[in-house]
């Protein structure tokens, strides 16, 4: 599925230029006005129309944000590793190394021939620029090696990452250990409600049909499509909280603006609101994700 242009352009939270800084007194200026004219609402809403898109996970304790682009991302490296029965630590492991290899961004170059989400050589036999540019081949071709590590399950993360990925310094991928596990935990469904993103609405009405090619693409998954929306009926809690986590962090790219799972909701918006998730109305299962594009 091609990428929406909001995904793309979105800057990293750790990437803020001057510009950005100059926001800083505009923004002052508008709460003040705000103040004036329509009180703690008008406050807020000052507030969300410059608080850029962006995606929260949370787990034991510990939040980490991500911009949308690179949530999409790790949603895609989380999906494969348990398409292919592989444990969270697994996704922990390649969401490390793809934060230091890309900032989990699909870039076009790199040192060399590199390029990625991994930062995979096609000189080195990784594959064609073109299927190495696809974030689900990429991660099938990193899952591929690392499984092939020496008890790389008990390994440390940085000594696992660099047995595949042999760069010139081995030691950098363990300080995103901490960010990288709990977005695995989140995405695997081991954390509910973990995730949240608040995103602009949509340009365009996106596909339920796509959305349930998608899982499959991603989960393996066999969703079917109602209308405007898309319905899995899960095996487990962890799987229904898998492919609803991975609905919110692939909203960006499909469209969705709504996901429950049981009789928890997120919905899609710019307010802060749309970093958790609420009670909803429901009557079917504890294990049913339903994903509304309209």
């Amino acid at each position: 599925m091609t990428r929406t242009g909001g995904g793309a352009l979105t800057l990293s939270e750790d990437d803020r230029g001057p510009g950005a800084r100059r926001i800083g007194p505009l923004v002052a200026l508008l709460l003040v006005v705000a103040l004036g004219v329509g009180g703690w609402v008008g406050v807020r809403r000052a507030i969300d129309s410059f608080t850029p898109a962006q995606c929260e996970v949370r787990a034991s304790g510990q939040s980490f944000t991500w911009a949308p682009d690179q949530a999409s991302n790790t949603a895609v490296i989380t999906a494969i590793a348990i398409r292919r029965g592989l444990p969270p630590r697994a996704a922990t492991i390649a969401i490390a190394t793809a934060i230091q290899e890309s900032k989990v961004r699909n870039i076009t170059y790199g040192d060399r021939d590199s390029v990625g989400l991994f930062q995979q050589r096609p000189s080195q036999g990784w594959g064609t620029v073109e299927q190495i540019m696809n974030p689900e081949y990429s991660s099938n071709a990193f899952y591929d090696a690392l499984i092939k590590v020496p008890d790389w399950q008990n390994a440390d993360i940085a000594h696992a990452a660099q047995e595949v990925q042999r760069s010139a310094d081995g030691t950098a991928y363990a300080q995103h250990e901490g960010k990288a596990r709990v977005t695995a935990s989140v995405l695997a469904g081991y954390s509910p409600a973990g995730i949240g993103c608040r995103l602009e609405a949509p340009a365009t009405a996106g596909s339920a049909s796509a959305v349930a090619d998608l899982i499959s693409q991603d989960h393996g998954l066999t969703a079917r499509v109602e209308g405007d929306t898309v319905v899995l009926d899960a095996q487990t809690s962890e799987q229904a909280w898998a492919v609803g986590a991975w609905g919110v962090a692939r909203a960006i790219d499909t469209g969705v603006v709504r996901v429950s799972v049981g009789d928890q909701q997120w919905s899609r918006s710019r307010s802060g609101s749309a970093l958790t998730w609420h009670s909803a109305d429901s009557t079917g299962s504890a294990t049913r994700v339903v994903l509304a594009l309209r």
